[in-house]
Order: C-alpha cells, then sequence, then structure tokens
C-alpha cells in the first residue's frame, strides 16, 4: 500500500474535500423529509439528542455564552474554550476587542500576554450556569492535562458534556515531567459523556474509543485559523482521516455493541465540505472559522486558533474572516453570499436528497469518486470573476 517517495520509503496517497466528490443517487429524498438527527450516548444507554449534526468550535473568536446560547436553541451545539478568555476574565469583552484592534505584527505577543492570566475556577462555574439558566445544553473543553480538575467543577455546576482537547491524543502518552491524563478512569468517573480529540489514524482512534468517550473528534492542523502543519509538518488530509477513522468506529461498534460516534473537526468553510465530511463516514462536524463570520461570534469578525497563545510555539494565527450574516442565516439560511458559506444545514439536507440519503448513517454510504478537478471543471468564469467558486 501506498507509493515509493525514494529508496526503501513508502508513503500513503491520501486526500482532502477538494479531491473528491458524491455521486447522485438512483434515488431521491425530499430534502424536507431527511432526518439530521445527532446521538450523543450517555452511559445510561439514554441520548442527548441535537437536531443538526454541527458543533461549534471551543474557540474564543467563535464561542461565548450568548453564542452557545443561540447555537443551542437553533438546534446544535456551541462548546465554551474553559481554557480561553472566558474562564480568565470577568469582563472578556473588553479583552477581546483589544485583541481585534490590535496589529498583524504585535497580535500574536499580545495573546501569549492576555492568556497569561490565571484561570479563575468560579468563572467556570458561572459560564456553566449561565448556559443552564439559558434552558440549553452545557458543553465545555480543556486540554488535557487541567481536565481531571476542571471536568468535576464543570459537571457539578450542571455541564452535559465535556471535551477533552489537545493537538494530537492517545492513550498511551509519556512524560516524565508531568502526569498523564487517564483518560479512561476520566470517563469511568464521570457521569457525564467525554469527546476525545484530536485523532486521525484508525489503531488511535480505536484505543481511545476503548476508554469508555463518547465522541472522538477527528483532523490535525486543518482549522483555517491553525499553523500546526506548517509548524510541525503534522497532519492527514481530512477526507482520509475521516473514512480511517470511521473504519475504527464500525470495527469497534462490530466487536463490542457500543456506537461511538466521530465528528470531523476543522477544515470545513463550505457546506459542500461539510457534506463531504459526512459521506465519509462522520457523524458530526465540529466547525469554527464558518461560526467566526457570524454577528454574534465574540471574534467580531476574527479567528484565532486554540494553540495561538502557546508561550513558546504559537500554532495558530489570527485571521480576519469578516462578518457574513447571522448564525440563523449561516445555519439555515436565506444565503445571500453564493459561496456555500451561508445555509450550511440546507446544503446538508439538499445534498442527503440528492444522494438518497433518509438520514446521516444512510449518507455515509454515499458513493465517493476521486475527483481533482471538481471545482474548476466548467468554472472559468467565476475564477477570472472571483465568483461562487472562484471566490477562494
Amino acid at each position: 500500500m501506498g507509493m515509493w517517495i525514494g529508496r526503501n520509503r513508502k508513503a500513503r496517497v491520501t486526500y482532502g474535500f477538494d479531491e473528491i466528490a458524491l455521486v447522485p443517487g438512483e434515488v431521491t429524498i425530499n430534502p424536507n423529509e431527511v432526518d439530521t438527527t445527532f446521538r450523543i450516548p450517555r452511559k445510561d444507554g439514554s441520548c442527548i439528542t441535537l437536531k443538526i449534526p454541527i458543533i461549534a468550535s471551543a474557540m474564543d473568536g467563535v464561542t461565548d455564552v450568548q453564542f452557545c446560547i443561540e447555537m443551542g436553541k437553533l438546534g446544535g451545539l456551541g462548546v465554551i474554550n474553559l481554557e480561553g478568555v472566558q474562564t480568565r476574565y470577568e469582563n472578556p469583552s473588553e479583552i477581546l476587542k483589544k485583541i481585534v484592534k490590535s496589529t498583524k505584527d504585535e497580535v500574536t505577543t499580545l495573546i501569549q500576554k492576555i492568556y497569561q492570566e490565571p484561570i479563575k475556577e468560579e468563572l467556570i462555574i458561572r459560564r456553566v450556569q449561565e448556559l443552564k439558566e439559558a434552558g440549553v445544553l452545557a458543553a465545555v473543553s480543556s486540554i488535557p492535562q487541567k481536565a481531571e480538575r476542571f471536568s468535576a467543577i464543570a459537571q457539578e455546576a450542571g455541564a452535559d458534556l465535556f471535551v477533552v482537547q489537545s493537538t494530537v491524543s492517545t492513550v498511551r502518552h509519556i512524560s516524565t515531567e508531568y502526569k498523564s491524563l487517564d483518560l479512561e478512569a476520566l470517563t469511568k468517573n464521570l457521569k457525564i459523556p467525554v469527546f476525545i480529540g484530536n485523532a486521525v489514524t484508525y489503531s488511535v482512534t480505536l484505543e481511545l474509543m476503548g476508554c469508555g468517550v463518547s465522541g472522538v473528534l477527528i483532523g490535525v492542523g486543518p482549522g483555517a485559523a491553525c499553523t500546526s502543519r506548517g509548524v510541525l509538518g503534522l497532519g492527514v488530509p481530512q477526507v482520509t482521516a475521516t473514512v480511517d477513522c470511521a473504519a475504527a468506529r464500525d470495527a469497534y461498534h462490530k466487536k463490542t455493541g457500543r456506537y461511538v460516534p466521530i465528528i470531523t473537526d476543522g477544515g470545513m468553510s463550505k457546506g459542500g465540505d461539510v457534506c463531504k465530511a459526512l459521506a465519509c463516514g462522520s457523524d458530526a462536524v465540529m466547525v469554527g472559522s464558518a461560526f467566526a463570520r457570524a454577528q454574534e461570534a465574540p471574534g467580531q469578525g476574527n479567528h484565532w486558533g486554540m494553540a495561538t497563545p502557546h508561550a513558546n510555539l504559537p500554532r495558530g494565527t489570527r485571521i480576519k474572516v469578516g462578518i457574513s450574516g447571522s448564525l440563523k442565516q449561516i445555519l439555515f439560511g436565506p444565503a445571500t453570499v453564493d459561496d456555500g458559506s451561508q445555509n450550511l444545514v440546507g446544503a446538508i439536507t439538499t445534498c442527503m436528497g440528492n444522494v438518497g440519503a433518509a438520514d446521516i448513517r444512510r449518507f455515509q454510504e454515499t458513493e465517493i469518486i476521486i475527483a481533482p478537478s471538481i471545482r474548476t471543471e466548467g468554472k472559468l468564469f467565476q475564477t477570472v470573476q472571483s465568483v461562487g467558486m472562484g471566490s477562494q
């Protein structure tokens, strides 16, 4: 398997969203009659049910309490970053304004300084309670080193879901400098579901699922504001990563009878990308930059990666994405732009209808073809005029 890249060394060919296409089905379905439900399993056998398979990333330019409340009311889920400005500052809006107004030459240093402020545990409690008081699900995120402490605080405050997230997640992490997270013990001790991420390989996904998690985030470095692939040379294109990890999910389900969803995380800014991720085997998607363009997003049209504040090796940058419209418009339309960045749910339901998939599980069986010319074929005028599919 793979191709020779030199003497005694082979490499696999892998694929991203722009290199594949979905094949229309032999039967089509009214888009209004497809089921886009996403279910997150709980320990007691019940499920957290979302009307749409879309989660907003735990990034400070994307989610805050008000954004997550609106996202929850629209049928999706937003995740609060417990190591961001929301838990470091009483009034994070003032801090966010400083990040937005800073120049590109000073912004990384400024972000590093801002994130040196200690996390306040009382603010973790407050953010979770604010979400619960609004009547929506409370989902929060932290890195592995803080997961044991922060998850206990969040659960006590009423959180519904805890996400453990790092650039690369494994069960077997070796360190002599600090205690590694015991993921199996964490999921056993918590009553609420735990997501873990991020992973991109079959074997790692299998091991993570074996620890009792309720979902695995898929993707290393594809985010619009992430620079890990440039800084570290690390990553797997999202189509291949999703297909490989979906195979692990199916193998785990066959062996244990427990279905653990995978969530493709990052690299999707258009409806077509989201559709391809689901068709490649994902149960839901986690999106950042598309939501950073919402009027409700705290970054005011700016977006930066979770690893941007790293004191010694930043692996993210602030990018200006602009404001496209309301969150409702980005999710459900009506779209006023022609590039696929609005009405993401409409794109999903229309694509599902055209391939003949009545629900997400059937959507995962869609025929996929390798099609590197899919974005450019017949699109000369769009490319020349920088409109539609030629706007990127």
